[in-house]
């Protein structure tokens, strides 16, 4: 008898899973199933997908110009696509989005983008008589599909955005650059060039690396401080290489260089952690911030290098906050950086920590991180720079204590590191230990001494790095 029962069961349980796996089949072919039950099944996209895309142009020459559309049907990406550079006008792209168990029969959903002054057709004979390639202002074009379930698929374009710069890169995982040039805008070379950027599917999810001391007991820590990135290629600035201007028709690329050169560092050094000490951002010459970060945390995630951020005094200068930047860049692959508690000023008050090698679970190494913010408060009184403010430095000290007693479990000695952006006061000291050829440039620590380097030194952090 209960031999009979199992019997039963197993093949009922057969059965069932067999069943499933054809409604499950079907329906990603050809949607059999109602929304309300098809929303549970792993194919589908909880997100909205894209319908259609556009762009508009408003001339200020022209009052009754528009670059608005209907907003119950389009949604403005809010990038004017000549970055407020144009006295005669702006730009938009525009996109229709709407949630999977909303589509009609007659919506049809974007499967594709490029940009070109030619028709793609031709270059992709054969495609499905559902799927022609649509042409939109800009020299952009889109190919849409109304097959059932393409939805779901990977081709189904579910969120578009704007890159700007000859040098524009992707950093974000399942985003990616579409077509070989950039947008045909009015005024062509005067303006930085507007890369058309697409993510398929659904989000991907990043899974962060954990920092931990090579088998050798080693780690290495490399410091990228006020690399200043622009968008676009960016100018020189500062002296050039003998001959430069015969070689090169005295055209410099500032990004481009130091681009190659932090290459050539990572390759020799090949450091297990970077940290970017603030200033990564240009805001001067970045009016598009996003640009601008995404050269940098892509030459990262490239070389597999996990890495974190803290700001300086120019990066929120161009077109994004300090929060909306780390925002993006805690998303971003490879990235520990993160914003830090939310009741202490400024942005990017946080640590990491590195754990001993092997399978271990203590950590060898603290690195705290730390906001310095950017200019004086009261330039009246205290000319120059901004400090650290009492509550940062309360944070630190109540963080680091409640880290000792876990630390004190790891068989080896610990270590606490600190970085920051603009030199504490203590920089000046010419009797304390200082690492590096400073004199070169002279401290630019600001006139008040909050006292954190006295924080420093009770909680035992054994060293403190700045940028400038």
């Amino acid at each position: 008898m209960t031999r009979r029962i199992v019997r039963t069961i197993v093949q009922t349980s057969t059965a069932a899973i067999f069943t499933f796996i054809i409604i499950f089949f079907l329906d990603r072919h050809y949607r059999v199933l109602p929304n309300a039950i098809h929303t549970y099944l792993p194919t589908h996209h909880h997100g909205s997908v894209i319908t259609d895309i556009t762009l508009t142009t408003c001339s200020t020459l022209n009052p009754f110009s528009s670059c608005k559309l209907d907003s119950k049907k389009w949604h403005r990406v809010e990038k004017d696509l000549y970055l407020k550079q144009s006295v005669l006008g702006s730009a938009y792209l525009h996109v229709q989005r709407k949630r999977e168990e909303e589509l009609t029969s007659d919506d049809k959903v974007v499967i594709d983008v490029t940009v070109g002054r030619l028709n793609p057709s031709k270059s992709s004979e054969g495609s499905d008589s559902d799927e022609k390639w649509e042409s939109r202002p800009g020299g952009l074009w889109i190919k849409r599909s109304s097959k059932r379930g393409v939805s779901d698929s990977k081709a189904a374009v579910t969120a578009v955005d704007v890159l700007f710069g000859d040098d524009a890169i992707e950093a974000r995982a399942g985003w990616a650059l579409t077509g070989s040039t950039h947008l045909l805008l009015d005024g062509g070379s005067k303006f930085h060039a507007a890369h058309i950027t697409v993510r398929r599917g659904a989000p991907v999810e990043i899974t962060k690396p954990v920092p931990r001391v090579r088998d050798n007991g080693r780690y290495k820590i490399m410091q990228l401080a006020d690399i200043h990135f622009s968008t676009g290629v960016g100018k020189c600035r500062d002296s050039l290489p003998g001959g430069w201007d015969e070689k090169h028709g005295g055209k410099c690329e500032a990004d481009t260089r130091t681009i190659d050169f932090i290459e050539r560092v990572i390759e020799e050094e090949k450091p297990d952690l970077v940290v970017l000490s603030g200033d990564q951002v240009n805001g001067e010459t970045s009016p598009d911030t996003q640009s601008a970060i995404f050269k940098y945390a892509q030459l990262l995630i490239k070389h597999k290098i996990p890495y974190v951020s803290i700001f300086g005094n120019h990066d929120d200068e161009g077109s994004m906050s300090r929060a909306a930047q780390m925002e993006l860049i805690e998303a971003l692959p490879y990235s520990l950086s993160k914003a830090g508690p939310v009741d202490i000023d400024g942005v990017g008050n946080y640590y990491i920590e590195v754990l001993a090698q092997g399978s271990s679970g203590h950590s060898a190494i603290t690195v705290y991180l730390l906001d310095t913010h950017a200019y004086s408060p009261n330039e009246k009184k205290y000319r120059g720079y901004d400090w650290l403010k009492q509550n940062q430095i309360d944070w630190f000290r109540q963080t680091a204590k409640g880290l000792k007693k876990a630390h004190k479990e790891y068989r080896k000695h610990h270590m606490d590191v600190a970085f920051i952006h603009i030199p504490i006061p203590e920089y000046r000291d010419m009797n304390l230990t200082v690492v590096g050829e400073w004199m070169r440039e002279a401290s630019t620590a600001p006139a008040y001494n909050s006292n954190f380097y006295g924080a420093l030194v009770e909680e035992g952090v054994m060293m403190v790095s700045c940028g400038q």
